[in-house]
């Protein structure tokens, strides 16, 4: 009869040595937990272009990538297959991250975000209303590691515009304290 894994790992642990190694295991791993970025492919996008012999495809992916903790990126991805697609818009995503101010899992304040036909509308709320919003907002958010957010698409319904349009109102997103910087205020 198998024994379950925990099992296993505490009949090992014999002497202060093996201890030693299972603390320093454990402090490693939630390291790596922390660090661990959260990857969304938010639309692929299959274009065709005609030539004389016939028809191409190619790919564009949209990823989303953030960490969970107010730290979120976007990128464009454009291939001959989904993967390297993928990929692409991944090493973007990441290369474009933009950090924001979150408060109890939250934003600061009301804004909106504008890109191209995209036009989006945030509003903070109280802890427990969750978070209201859908498609690629939702993606943007959940990736930033925001909770509790009143959300509206006031644009195109576009996935890469609406995702371009939640990233520019992240992107000016101030605390108060960086907003009485600016008016000279104490």
């Amino acid at each position: 009869m198998l024994k379950p894994q925990k099992q296993l790992k505490t009949d090992k642990l014999t002497t202060a040595q093996d201890k030693d190694q299972m603390q320093m295991d454990q402090t490693e791993i939630t390291l790596n937990e922390e660090k661990e970025e959260q990857t969304v492919v938010v639309a692929i996008n299959r274009v065709t272009k005609v030539v004389k012999g016939g028809k191409r495809f190619s790919f564009a992916a949209l990823v989303v990538v953030g960490n969970g903790n107010g730290t979120v990126g976007v990128g464009l991805g454009k291939s001959n297959e989904v993967q390297s697609a993928i990929q692409k818009g991944t090493s973007e995503a990441k290369k474009s991250q933009i950090t924001f101010p979150v408060l109890d899992s939250t934003i600061p304040h009301e804004i909106e975000g504008h890109f191209g036909a995209g036009h989006v509308w945030m509003k903070p709320a109280m802890k427990g209303t969750g978070l209201k919003a859908g498609g690629g907002i939702r993606a943007v958010l959940e990736a930033a590691g925001v909770k509790n957010l009143l959300t509206k698409n006031l644009g195109a319904h576009n996935a890469f515009n609406t995702v371009y349009a939640t990233f520019d109102a992240l992107k000016r997103l101030k605390t108060q304290e960086e907003i009485r910087k600016i008016r000279g205020e104490k």
